[in-house]
């Protein structure tokens, strides 16, 4: 046994101690130590769903283990396998080593960012995770995602000054807010980058107030650069917010610096906001993020799947981004479900978990088919018109269609087998019995004729 896998073994032997056997089984059991050199730890997990599940509830215990059993300043690396047949993988440090960005939404125990004391230290209070690389394209947010990419680049020095993007809850308005500021970041790391809430704004704000350091407060926000306040239409009602933010907003911009915007609705829809305000939100670009198409959908899974390491079939894919229309937030919660109901229960992730998972987030219309539907489905499939069912013709083709067309009526409806046959070729119901038998017996030694009826069940099912 090589070094790496005996210290390992130390450690899984603590963890055994410290919790129950059937967490340790899921969660510790899958793993695979890797390599350890130069002080750092490496481990291989199935999925990034590990890596967040065990960071959130197991860190402090395998810190402490790895500590103990290897020794202090360990660094932890996970290695989350993509691809199983050729080893590719991708490394994540444990955010037990990583400084961590804070939560931009948090109010208690945040540090006060008007404190001219943290200033040189500004923390722009954005989500690494919600970049350009991971936001992908469609029709329903190339203009605003363009549009990012070139701010990002040149901060306050494009005509998308400010660039107002709006949209529904859950399109990603929020993921491309915290992109520009990455990028900026990234491109000029100098710069005073600050991404907020209008809630966090208003509640600053109110504090200031309070305490009697509205200048500090005021002071504080015309030295950044670039000011990213996420669902603007916060401000609503608000009148002294408002009345402040105005005059932010315009040293801002006649400084040359950035503004990014977002809301759940357009300008002209915006009520409770100053008309000075809605006339300078439009002086720039508005953007719409409308709901992702089913080839964004898609997209988007595929690469949270292969981001995730995870090996999800083609006609789940396309069931969830069929059902899960609305905002890609739900597409990215059907997918942690489906992991974790798969790893706890050890199900296989298929159409049949996919279809009960997705029906606790949002309502499936059953499909309902009907006999004629089926035989005109079957029918096209093989292109055979519907006239040749009804014949006595023994051609090959015409008799298969005929039976996978009683085969798949028996299964996908409850009519009675003689109003099948009468509906497929004025047969009767021991007929229907005999085509139901054959399509069997072929789908168990016919790999072609089983792929077709396999086909034909998903169009049915779609």
């Amino acid at each position: 046994m090589k070094m790496h896998e005996q210290l390992w073994e130390r450690c899984l032997k603590v963890i055994r101690d410290n919790i129950n056997e059937a967490s340790y089984k899921t969660w510790f059991e899958p793993i695979i130590p890797l390599q350890y050199e130069n002080n750092r730890f490496v481990v291989q997990v199935p999925s990034q769903f590990f890596v967040e599940y065990i960071e959130e509830k197991y860190i402090d215990l395998l810190r402490r283990t790895i500590y103990r059993e290897i020794g202090a300043g360990t660094q932890l690396e996970y290695r989350v396998l993509i691809d199983q047949t050729n080893g590719k993988g991708t490394q994540i440090p444990s955010t037990a080593e990583q400084p961590k960005l804070k939560n931009s939404n948090a109010t208690q125990g945040a540090k006060n960012p008007y404190d001219k004391s943290s200033l040189p230290n500004i923390d722009p209070q954005l989500n690494l995770k919600y970049n350009f690389n991971t936001l992908i394209e469609g029709k329903s947010n190339k203009l605003a995602r363009t549009a990012g990419i070139t701010i990002g680049a040149e901060p306050g020095k494009t005509a998308f000054n400010p660039l107002f993007v709006y949209g529904e809850s859950g399109v990603g308005k929020t993921h491309l807010a915290n992109a520009i500021g990455v990028k900026a970041k990234q491109m000029h790391p100098d710069k005073r980058v600050l991404y907020l809430s209008a809630n966090t704004f208003q509640i600053q704000y109110t504090d200031a107030v309070r305490n009697n350091t509205v200048n500090d407060f005021v002071n504080f926000y015309q030295t950044i650069e670039v000011l990213i306040i996420d669902d603007i239409q916060e401000f609503s009602g608000k009148t002294a917010t408002q009345n402040t933010f105005f005059h932010i907003f315009n040293h801002l911009h006649q400084s040359g610096k950035q503004l990014v915007l977002t809301s759940d609705r357009s300008p002209l829809l915006m009520a409770g906001l100053e008309q000075r305000l809605l006339t300078r939100f439009k002086w720039g670009l508005s953007a719409e993020i409308e709901k992702p198409d089913f080839e964004l959908r898609k997209e988007i899974l595929k690469n949270k799947i292969y981001c995730d390491g995870l090996d999800i079939p083609e006609d789940v894919v396309n069931f969830i981004a069929q059902n899960v229309t609305d905002n890609i937030r739900d597409l990215e919660g059907v997918l942690i479900s489906l992991l974790a109901h798969s790893t706890l229960t050890d199900m296989p992730i298929d159409l049949q978990l996919a279809e009960k998972v997705v029906s606790r987030i949002v309502s499936i219309p059953k499909k309902i088919n009907t006999v004629e539907k089926i035989r005109d489905t079957v029918c096209d499939y093989f292109s055979i018109p519907v006239d040749a069912i009804f014949t006595k013709s023994r051609k090959r083709e015409v008799v298969q269609a005929r039976q996978i067309a009683m085969y798949l009526s028996k299964q996908f409806t409850k009519n009675s087998l003689s109003s099948i046959g009468k509906a497929i070729g004025e047969r009767d119901h021991a007929t229907v019995l005999h085509a139901c038998k054959i399509v069997n017996d072929l789908m168990d030694t016919d790999k072609d004729f089983r792929s077709s009826v396999k086909a034909i069940e998903e169009i049915l099912r779609n």
